[in-house]
């Protein structure tokens, strides 16, 4: 058994709360990794975890064994990026999650760069609008919009800022009006874009001198994808309210038109991964990435 790997594959089966997720993460068969974790427990002489049909508990013997892999594991990994060897290098299984419109019109475009500079990093993209399930799913790292609150399991760093501005269809405008002022809301409608954590549509942020505040729009079709939502706005179902990067090329070819510029609202981008003591040069290097893409004008 070898002693490093088995603490490895535990971590993950604990961080994950799943056999099945560890094999998925690990890239191992689920006998594998229950495998390992059986041999790891007999060697140990103590149950790490409880294990039921439904549930995957963790014993208080399997919690300071789990400490304490964690604290040995990250201090081996920043001894060894201390030296300008292959371990420093980026390289290996990087799994990231963020907003499909994000991925679609901002990151894969850009792609090729990245892992033509990086080409030992395995990628996988995922959409994923969740923080709280970045560590259950096994996420090394994910971009995230908005304010995130502080944690003490994750850490936020800062990637670009994007500004939301509301549009609409040159049809919409010809039959309803352009509004101009966030009190002419009242009488317009927007399209909805559902969240399915909440069960309701989005509401639209504004900054006042004393904070943000939230509007609730009339919406006459709701939507939960990104493309539909732009699409509905150009059939002239509505106003809609997106990133800028999302607006260029349509304000470009005047499908839309801009409402109310003097109350665009600014939402920051963060690049969010599970603390640690150590970053692994995989994150670092994507981080380092897509700032620098992201934070290019739109439609560059």
């Amino acid at each position: 058994m070898d002693k490093l790997e088995s603490m490895q594959v535990y971590v993950c089966v604990v961080d994950t709360n799943s056999f099945a997720r560890a094999a998925e993460v690990l890239g191992l068969p689920r006998s594998t990794v229950s495998r390992v974790v059986k041999e790891l427990e007999a060697y140990l002489g103590i149950q790490l975890l409880q294990r039921t049909t439904r549930r995957l508990s963790v014993t208080a013997d399997g919690q300071r064994y789990y400490d304490d892999c964690k604290t040995i594991l990250a201090d081996i990994a920043s001894m060894e990026s201390a030296f300008p060897g292959k371990s420093a290098r980026p390289g290996g299984r990087l799994k990231v999650g963020m907003p499909q419109s994000l991925a679609r019109h901002c990151i894969l475009p850009r792609l090729p760069a990245f892992l033509h500079r990086y080409p030992e990093i395995r990628l996988t993209i995922c959409s994923s609008d969740s923080v709280e399930d970045m560590i259950q799913e096994g996420y090394d790292c994910a971009i995230r919009t908005g304010r995130i609150e502080d944690s003490t399991t994750l850490v936020a760093r800062p990637l670009a800022t994007f500004t939301w501005v509301i549009l609409a269809s040159p049809e919409y405008v010809a039959r309803h009006g352009r509004p101009e002022t966030r009190d002419d809301l009242a009488a317009h409608h927007a399209v909805g874009y559902l969240n399915h954590r909440t069960g309701r549509t989005t509401e639209w942020f504004f900054t006042d001198d004393g904070g943000d505040c939230a509007v609730r729009m009339n919406d006459t079709l709701i939507v939960d994808d990104t493309d539909a939502y732009i699409q509905a706005g150009i059939a002239g179902l509505g106003l809609i309210r997106v990133a800028s990067y999302l607006a260029a090329p349509w304000l470009k070819s005047g499908a839309l038109i801009h409402c109310m510029q003097d109350d665009a609202f600014d939402l920051p981008l963060s690049l969010v991964y599970p603390q640690s003591r150590y970053l692994p040069p995989s994150v670092r290097a994507f981080y380092e990435w897509s700032r620098e893409v992201l934070q290019q004008p739109p439609g560059e």
